[in-house]
């Protein structure tokens, strides 16, 4: 296979038809069944994506960076958005953006589509992706940055940290604290990897620190919820009743920890620890308020933003996609839950 985009051209010689039969397929016009199969099978194999950037330019619209979520309704993702768009606006550009609700393959279709378009860069959340996205992305030659994550083999550029020591170093202050019995409360599915890192960071911080045999409870779906939370804490400790402390994949679950403590008469932190991750607004306000880790979602947006910008500079010199790995620093910030 060609290491170029493939073109209409492209498909219409290997299926052995015109270029207007393959217009006519993708438009959903009058073609014979067989005819369209073909078609379609060739489309497939290829990894075409038809180009509608002539219509772009037609409809007088900008240049746009594509920006793919897990989530709308995380405010990390959302601040990491608003401060891409700032960045690539203030260069004239628009931004694109699409939630893959923590699914690779939703986020294989959702890009499919949006290269549609010709963007001028692309960003994604995270650094595991289906190989059909890896595929279209290295052949369309378009700036790429992954973000959240720090991969040992980006596609292009990322930004990001380890979650894994991230979370290895809120075991290590627990375990400061004095905290010897630590569970694990995260959810259920392997779609958030991020999550799974996390988990990650907490066995590896068991065995740095000699904290016995991991308690983990995997409850709810992506992203996991306050009440996600507060159910797991309750099959914590139904499996371990003396756990002490309970370090949780994000501050959404460790608030349903936390009110979960209040229901039972358990209190925070004298007889149970409470620790979160990401620092999102209601573990700041909350009462005790929730021992978390920040990441600053502004910086990893704004890198992004600036790495897609120099990108697409040296794409139109005709160079080859840059490659670079920026971390961003994060920090366990301790409060009255631990």
């Amino acid at each position: 296979m060609s290491e170029f985009m493939p073109t209409m051209a492209d498909v219409a010689r290997e299926a052995g038809v015109s270029k207007m039969t393959v217009s006519r397929v993708l438009a959903d016009r009058d073609v014979s069944v067989a005819m369209r199969e073909r078609v379609l099978a060739v489309i497939e194999q290829l990894g075409y994506v038809p180009d509608a950037s002539a219509g772009t330019l037609s409809s007088g619209r900008s240049p746009f960076i594509v920006a793919l979520v897990p989530s709308m309704s995380s405010s990390n993702f959302a601040d990491t958005v608003h401060s891409l768009n700032a960045a690539v606006t203030a260069h004239g550009l628009q931004l694109l953006l699409g939630d893959t609700d923590y699914d690779l393959k939703q986020e294989e279709q959702l890009l499919r589509v949006m290269l549609a378009h010709r963007p001028e860069g692309v960003m994604l959340t995270g650094s595991y992706h289906t190989a059909a996205t890896r595929a279209m992305l290295k052949r369309s030659k378009v700036p790429v940055v992954e973000t959240w994550d720090v991969p040992r083999t980006p596609i292009q550029q990322a930004v990001g940290f380890s979650n894994v020591d991230a979370a290895c170093e809120m075991m290590r202050h627990l375990h400061e604290r004095g905290y010897r019995r630590i569970g694990f409360i995260g959810g259920a599915t392997k779609l958030d990897r991020r999550g799974l890192d996390r988990q990650m960071g907490y066995r590896e911080g068991l065995r740095l620190f000699g904290l016995g045999e991991p308690r983990v409870i995997e409850h709810g779906g992506s992203p996991v919820t306050m009440s996600h939370g507060g159910e797991a804490f309750s099959l914590l400790l139904d499996a371990w009743p003396d756990t002490d402390a309970v370090m949780c994949v994000s501050d959404m679950s460790a608030f349903g920890a936390l009110m979960e403590c209040h229901r039972r008469g358990i209190p925070v932190p004298r007889q149970m620890a409470v620790a979160g991750f990401g620092d999102f607004e209601v573990s700041r306000y909350c009462f005790p308020s929730i021992s978390t880790v920040a990441v600053d979602p502004h910086a990893i947006g704004r890198i992004a933003g600036e790495m897609l910008l120099a990108g697409a500079v040296a794409r139109k010199s005709g160079l080859d996609g840059l490659s670079e790995k920026r971390r961003v620093e994060f920090q366990v910030i301790v409060r009255e839950s631990t």
